[in-house]
């Protein structure tokens, strides 16, 4: 029954595995890429004529990188292969380094495989040209190292055979124990081949082995074919004797037999439970299975249970713990795999979730307290915080008083949504901000209903479950820029949302049960009134924030933005200061807005600037690991005037860059804020050089973005008495003009453009009417009066004073009436240098809202007719012939 054993030469060269194990029988395919791996098969393989044997010893040192990695056959892979590694000495003790080499141990085993290539190949990696073999090894012979040295770049070892020679293992093959230990083995390999015949069709050869094979040889065969740990391939390794051995490859092959079983009876376990509509659940009935056969298959029921225990806990009312307890017991009837399970257990968690009861835990009010809060946070706009103090006085009288709606209505950069996080923080409540710009599905509000693919609750009830509490400050940010379409209007569905009287009972589609919302405190934000419908806005209480004055801007500037800035850059005032003279310049020549946002735009180009330099300074100075001296040109500067240099002793912990730095901050002048921010893009001569000519005047607007002022440009020519009108007009401005032109010529005898009012002042000619810029849309009445000044001043080729300003909207009788955004509109001239302003008489209340220092370097012109306003428009009056009206 045996075969003849392997000579095995005294010395052989040594191949490391790492983590791996070659046993005798077993055949593998490495990759050699190592320069060591390829120097041993080179010189003792490719090169010799008769090939020879070499050893292959496993590496127990994991940190090493691996020489050769065993491959699939006939599959490609990755070398594992690494450094060059010289040992300090043999057996299973780990090698000495020395201490100079810097190499790192490997731990070789004591025992190894005698190996033969049946099979090796050569090949080149372009474009590097390495040289990398492929062989295939079969195991032999087990051997014991006795020696091991280097030999140039790999190792050669002085090895003994372990195996038995031919009489031993004949002698052996007649032990009792052996035989029975054989005739145990090759039962349970039968039944393994059995198995696993039902599955493969290549067990034939196997049988075939297990025929022909000796028994102590197939052993290491079985084992070598099994996926086990790197201890259980050396244990079996190190199994000399062949009743060990037997021993542990019966064990071996019995747990890769159970473990077939098992999964054999987890599948039909499986396939046992699935019926002809259950198939596309296969995966998860598997999963099942396996869980019941580790005894862990109640995960849904903790699940349910946590669930439920949670719902409780929430306090909400009884009426919807009812309907939540329905939406329970149908849950625990349903299978997790049904389409329904995974929607209704969303829906039970997110009522689970939300807030009922739960609320922000507020502080005592202190009116004081909250007042220095807002004024820390902003500058201004006192009527603002006058009514949240009013609302915190209201609370500490009424604790149970319903929340405002307020709404802040006001240009782009005025504060509006940081306001709102004041409020929040003046009351200690928690923060929502819900944004509702290009909104235009009515679900957003709502949530949809739960029959839909996909439907979610609406924005509103998932902002309070993310805040887990019913009573916190809730923004309604660009309130004005919702949209309408076949999916519903967002606005109308607003109207329960803000009106205190329904809120109380909110219906979400997605929800189906009322939550309170009375506890809210709502804020909303538009840049306009207009868009917003009349019943929504009749909900909210409207608070506009018509914009800062440069005064309050400088203010704004120095106490938040400054500070902001620097911080976001990484500064402070000790490497960037910038006057109050220099944020002036940039408020007056580089922004005209009513906000604030351009100014730090501008603010942070300087910080830029101020950054840039001073990383450049830092890396110049800042010292090296190596601690090399440093050369400034500021010490040799000193030396060249003969000063003296004192030096200073730094401790370990700072930063020489910084000590440098901070002696010299960065001062902010006219010339680098030319240099940063480029030359000025306004001036007060604007308007001057605009209106040198006769038949243009100045007129002041409302948009947006706050108020702007607005030039009208009027010429003629030769035509038929046409009116042409451009600037992208709308059809209320468009009539403002010609209601204008009738009045003027109407007037042309009183106004002295006409010798009598016989004459038609348009004989022959065309007027056209300008509006710069072309881009921009306008519309609106209240140009009437600066529409008529240039045509007047057109007419009577007179120019219209550059220091005058006017709004108003006109009759056609030539009375002057009121018009709205007063404020937005007499800052937008202070902005622009206008010293005089001509508004309607009855536009005086509102000049109360108008800080007093504006007031105080603008004259206002109150007027009732137009004839006052060309009075006031022109340099010394404007004569007129008769005063009456017609």
């Amino acid at each position: 029954m045996a075969d003849a054993p392997v000579e095995l030469p005294g010395r052989l060269a040594i191949l490391p595995f790492r983590n791996k194990v070659l046993l005798p029988g077993a055949i593998v395919r490495i990759r050699c890429t190592n320069p060591s791996s390829v120097k041993l098969v080179e010189q003792e393989l490719w090169q010799r004529e008769d090939k020879g044997l070499i050893g292959v010893l496993p590496v127990r040192d994991s940190e090493a990188a691996a020489v050769g990695s065993i491959l699939s056959p006939g599959v490609g892979s990755d070398s594992g292969e690494g450094g060059r590694r010289s040992p300090g000495g043999s057996g299973g003790e780990s090698t000495k380094q020395d201490a100079k080499s810097g190499k790192e141990p490997i731990h070789w085993h004591s025992r190894g495989v005698a190996a033969r290539a049946l099979h090796l190949s050569r090949g080149v990696e372009k474009p590097s040209g390495r040289v990398t073999y492929i062989v295939v090894l079969e195991g032999l012979c087990r051997f014991s190292v006795e020696e091991l040295n280097a030999r140039g770049s790999y190792h050669v070892a002085r090895v003994s055979r372990l195996d038995m020679t031919k009489t031993e293992l004949e002698q052996a093959e007649q032990d009792p124990d052996l035989i029975a230990l054989s005739r145990q083995f090759k039962a349970t390999a039968m039944e393994l081949i059995s198995v696993l015949e039902q599955k493969q069709k290549t067990v034939g050869r196997t049988k075939v082995l297990l025929e022909t094979v000796p028994v102590y040889r197939l052993a290491d065969i079985f084992v070598a074919s099994f996926e086990i740990s790197f201890e259980e391939q050396l244990a079996m390794l190190d199994s000399v004797d062949l009743k060990v051995r037997l021993s542990k490859a019966t064990e071996l092959v019995d747990r890769h037999l159970q473990s077939i079983l098992v999964a054999e009876k987890i599948t039909q376990k499986v396939e046992g439970q699935l019926s002809k509509s259950q198939k596309e659940f296969l995966l998860r009935q598997q999963m099942r299975a396996i869980k019941d056969e580790l005894g862990d298959n109640d995960d849904d029921e903790d699940d349910i249970a946590a669930l439920e225990r949670k719902m409780q806990n929430a306090g909400m009312p009884a009426n919807i713990w009812k309907h939540a307890q329905r939406e329970l017991r149908r849950l625990r009837k349903m299978q997790p795999q049904q389409p329904g399970y995974s929607s209704s257990r969303a829906y039970l968690e997110l009522i689970a979730d939300l807030p009922w009861q739960k609320v922000s835990e507020e502080r005592e009010l202190d009116l004081r307290a909250a007042k220095e809060s807002l004024d820390r946070d902003h500058y201004g706009l006192t009527k603002v915080k006058q009514r949240i103090i009013e609302y915190l006085a209201v609370r500490k009288l009424k604790p149970d008083a319903r929340g405002p709606v307020l709404c802040f209505v006001g240009p782009p950069g005025v504060g509006k949504t940081s306001l709102a996080t004041s409020i929040a923080k003046a009351l200690n409540r928690k923060f929502i901000r819900i944004s509702l710009g290009g909104v235009k599905d009515e679900a957003d509000i709502r949530g949809h209903r739960r029959t839909y693919i996909g439907s979610m609750p609406g924005r509103l009830i998932d902002g309070l479950k993310r805040v887990s509490v019913n009573n916190p400050v809730m923004l309604l940010d660009e309130i004005d820029k919702t949209g309408s379409d076949v999916r519903g209007d967002p606005a109308s569905a607003l109207l329960e949302v803000l009106d205190p009287e329904q809120n109380k009972t909110f219906n979400d589609h997605y929800l189906n049960v009322p939550f309170d919302l009375s506890k809210v405190v709502f804020v909303a934000t538009a840049n306009r009134m207009q868009p917003i419908p009349p019943a929504l806005l009749d909900r909210m209480e409207v608070i506009e924030l018509p914009g800062y004055t440069p005064e309050e801007k400088l203010k704004i500037a120095m106490k938040h933005l400054l500070p902001r800035v620097l911080e976001q850059h990484g500064l402070s005032s000790a490497y960037l200061q910038i006057p109050e003279a220099v944020v002036k310049l940039i408020i007056e020549r580089y922004t005209r807005e009513a906000g604030v946002r351009n100014l730090e735009r501008n603010l942070a180009a300087l910080a830029r600037a101020a950054a840039v330099k001073v990383a450049e300074l830092d890396s110049t100075l800042r010292l090296g690991k190596e601690m090399q001296p440093i050369t400034t040109t500021l010490l040799d500067s000193r030396l060249a005037d003969g000063g003296e240099v004192e030096m200073e002793v730094i401790p370990m912990g700072q930063d020489i860059s910084n000590t440098y730095e901070n002696s010299s901050p960065m001062i902010v002048d006219e010339a680098m804020l030319e240099k940063v921010l480029g030359p000025p893009r306004f001036d007060d001569r604007e308007a001057a050089d605009r209106v040198s000519s006769p038949g243009v005047s100045v007129g002041l607007v409302w948009t947006s973005f706050g108020g702007e002022v607005q030039f009208v440009e009027a010429t003629a020519m030769v035509g038929k008495g046409d009116l042409h009108l451009t600037g992208q007009l709308g059809d209320v401005i468009k009539e403002s003009a010609q209601l204008a032109l009738t009045w003027v010529r109407a007037r042309s005898a009183d106004l002295n453009l006409s010798p009598t009012s016989d004459i038609n002042i348009l004989e022959s000619r065309d007027i056209h009417i300008h509006f710069p810029a072309g881009a921009v849309p306008k519309d609106g009445p209240s140009a009437g009066v600066t529409l008529v000044t240039s045509l007047v001043s057109l007419f009577s080729n007179r120019k219209v004073r550059a220091d005058t300003a006017m709004t108003g909207e006109m009759t056609l009788r030539g009375l002057v009436l009121p018009v709205g955004g007063v404020k937005d509109k007499v800052l937008a001239a202070h902005r622009y240098g206008i010293k005089r302003v001509i508004l309607p008489e009855r536009n005086l209340k509102d000049l109360a809202e108008i800080p007093a220092p504006i007031l105080a370097g603008i004259e206002i012109l109150l007027v009732k007719r137009i004839e006052e306003v060309l009075g006031h428009a022109f340099e010394n009056g404007f004569p007129l012939r008769l005063h009456s009206s017609l």
